[in-house]
């Protein structure tokens, strides 16, 4: 079952990027999923969110540290091509950039993983923080292709006070609803 954010953001997907279910598609731990509309090889470049509460004494670093972890536990390799600090002290982010090798439908996959970490205070309890994770995972030959994609996605992701209460996500799909604006 999809998870749901610690706490609520908004963003707007890249153009032609498709919102998915995370249990259709196989991501469990997301609480949101966008797919690319177009394959690269048989594999469907994705952009995942997920997030949890940080312990007091929890860093970026270390967050991060645990997700090439757990990445190694079901690939057949994992590389660091890149990290670094992002943000600033009051609002703390890190990204880096991983070079994997993973059987996915039967297939072995070169692929490379975005990450970005972003360190949030909850406004209604400043001393409630959480980490929100941004993913772009695509094969290692469309990865520079969709990165723009992600990188104008992200500089669209913020804090919201009108999330889905389910996920805790809400895309801008750019599509006004019936109605007019909510």
């Amino acid at each position: 079952m999809a998870t749901t954010l610690p706490l609520p953001i908004e963003f707007r997907l890249p153009e032609g990027w498709i919102p998915a279910p995370p249990d259709e598609v196989d991501a469990p731990a997301a609480a949101f999923v966008a797919l690319h509309p177009h394959a690269d090889a048989g594999f469907t470049a994705n952009i995942t969110i997920d997030g949890d509460l940080l312990a007091e004494t929890e860093t970026l670093e270390g967050i991060a540290d645990g997700a090439v972890e757990r990445l190694r536990e079901g690939t057949e390799s994992v590389t660091v091509l890149q990290r670094r600090g992002i943000g600033s002290p009051e609002a703390p982010g890190l990204t880096q950039r991983l070079a994997l090798t993973a059987v996915v439908a039967g297939v072995r996959r070169d692929l490379v993983q975005s990450q970005v970490y972003l360190a949030m205070l909850d406004s209604t309890d400043p001393k409630r923080r959480a980490v929100i994770r941004m993913n772009l995972t695509a094969t290692a030959a469309q990865h520079d292709g969709v990165l723009e994609d992600f990188q104008d996605f992200l500089r669209t992701v913020r804090p919201d006070t009108g999330a889905r209460p389910d996920t805790g996500a809400r895309p801008d799909t750019g599509q006004e609803p019936p109605g007019g604006t909510p």
